[in-house]
């Protein structure tokens, strides 16, 4: 199986050390959008080239609260085990970001809390996992445009086993800090059009220290890719937005990992329409103060 056999949005990779193998991830369902969710499938494979699955990881059990809306899973080895960051959404329930955890990249996955770690009042998606220098755990995910008009990037604080939220939300930018997401009509019928994405923030350290983010909106050729760079490296930032995106015409939605070889790649999805999405690997290279695809 090739990549352009997989029908994959919000691709994902973990490069598992213990295993050997590349795991991919993603938002899998055939109609991910209005219908009732089914699950997240993975694949595996040992050069990045030949795929083999689909495997069944996450299923939701009786009484899970999310029902719809089964978006782009993200899983994170800590603490010797695999934790899945996936967004979910209800009749009932605001669209949030939902940990779970397994022993194996293969799952079965399972909460770790009953509720989703993103705040229950805010429409929420697309969150990631990040550890800080002093060892605090955090979740970095999108405050939704649907909601909040100027989509907005914000990071949580995250308990010892990743099982409950601590303190407030913080706000580490808006999608209007950077000039090239397109403004779009707003969800609230006052018919402005001063509306901007942003969705899928990832984190990386650069070699020289400072820490990127990736973060992907709606631009005027379509679905696009850009990234921030917090020169101190910190997660509070300030963050400095990218002139242009890194990804355009119309993919976006990425994340960045590195092979067994230690060559630096990118994955995302494209194109941005249902059912012709597939998943696409780019290499990458660090240049001064950011990076670049080769």
């Amino acid at each position: 199986m090739q990549l352009t056999d997989i029908q994959m949005r919000d691709p994902f990779i973990l490069a598992d050390e213990l295993t050997k193998r590349y795991y991919l991830y993603g938002t899998t369902d055939v109609e991910p959008w209005k219908i009732q969710g089914v699950s997240f499938e993975a694949y595996q494979s040992s050069d990045l080239k030949h795929w083999e699955g689909p495997v069944t990881v996450f299923k939701p059990e009786s009484g899970f609260w999310g029902t719809h809306n089964f978006w782009a899973p993200e899983v994170h080895v800590f603490q010797d085990s695999y934790y899945m960051f996936a967004s979910f959404k209800s009749n009932d329930h605001c669209r949030g970001t939902q940990i779970l955890v397994s022993d194996s990249p293969l799952g079965p996955f399972r909460p770790v809390s009953p509720q989703p770690a993103t705040p229950l009042s805010w429409e929420c998606l697309d969150g990631t996992f990040f550890v800080d220098d002093a060892g605090q755990n955090w979740i970095v995910f999108c405050h939704e445009w649907v909601q909040v008009n100027d989509g907005e990037v914000c990071a949580q604080r995250l308990s010892e086993h990743l099982d409950a939220p601590i303190g407030e939300p913080i706000l580490l930018f808006r999608a209007s800090e950077a000039p090239w997401p397109k403004l779009l009509a707003r969800r609230d019928g006052s018919n402005l059009v001063d509306a901007r994405v942003t969705d899928g923030p990832f984190l990386h350290h650069l070699e020289d220290g400072q820490l990127l983010m990736l973060w992907s909106s709606v631009a005027p050729n379509g679905y696009a890719m850009g990234y921030a760079v917090s020169k101190n490296g910190s997660l509070l930032g300030p963050w400095q937005q990218q002139q242009e995106p890194l990804i355009t015409g119309d993919g976006g939605h990425g994340m960045i990992f590195r092979s067994f070889e230690g060559r630096l790649y990118l994955t995302y999805h494209s194109p941005n329409k249902t059912p012709n999405e597939r998943p696409f690997f780019v290499e990458l290279e660090e240049v001064e103060g950011g990076l670049q695809c080769r």
